[in-house]
């Protein structure tokens, strides 16, 4: 897999206000980029410009040299999560795995989806309605739609959010695997992570 994201002259308000403006990067397969800012800053909104779910003021996105927006290939390609987990509380830990792949058009092999609540520790929870589930449990059903979704490119904002100690190692796992693979990625986070992100984006300090 290869692939890369090329972002110029992003700029973005809220209201009368100027969130961030002539932001440009890029990021290459193998590669992920840390966006940094206190909050209300605009990570959030440039994760979602990015993303295709924000008009942005100006600038554009482009996706192996070609326009995102509208482009099939490229949404094919995005796995974006924000803030919140997105959790439907009525639904078990697999049934959520399962519609958030479904939405995407991810088939899975019969057990994939057993298999990777297993890996993130909800095995014997999988049948469990969400909303009986803690804060950080919820997050985990997350880190399962990763496992089993072949998306190259991650948007994720703050991915670590209710995490423990064990919870933050297994996503760390994940993203040097989805980078070994080819995979890149774009993390609004205030944590430091291992690998260490290719380069840094800092807005609204």
């Amino acid at each position: 897999m290869t692939a890369r994201l090329t972002v110029a002259g992003l700029a973005a308000s809220r209201g009368p206000s100027t969130l961030f403006r002539d932001v440009s990067f890029e990021v290459a397969s193998g590669e992920w980029l840390a966006v940094r800012g206190p909050n209300g800053s605009g990570k959030t909104t440039l994760l979602r410009c990015v993303a295709g779910l924000t008009r942005a003021d100006r600038g554009e996105v482009l996706w192996d040299g070609a326009a995102a927006r509208g482009d099939a290939r490229f949404h094919a390609s995005l796995l974006y999560a924000g803030h919140q987990p997105g959790i439907k509380d009525d639904l078990s830990a697999e049934e959520n795995v399962r519609s958030a792949l479904a939405l995407r058009a991810v088939a899975v092999p019969d057990g994939a989806v057993r298999a990777a609540l297993a890996d993130v520790g909800l095995e014997r929870r999988r049948h469990l309605p969400a909303r009986r589930l803690s804060a950080g449990q919820r997050r985990r059903i997350g880190l399962a739609r990763l496992i089993l979704d072949p998306a190259a490119l991650w948007a994720l904002d703050e991915p670590l959010t209710a995490l423990d100690d064990e919870g933050e190692g297994l996503f760390t796992r994940l993203l040097e695997r989805h980078l070994a693979t080819g995979g890149l990625a774009i993390l609004a986070t205030h944590d430091d992570l291992a690998p260490a992100p290719a380069r840094e984006l800092r807005i609204g300090a």
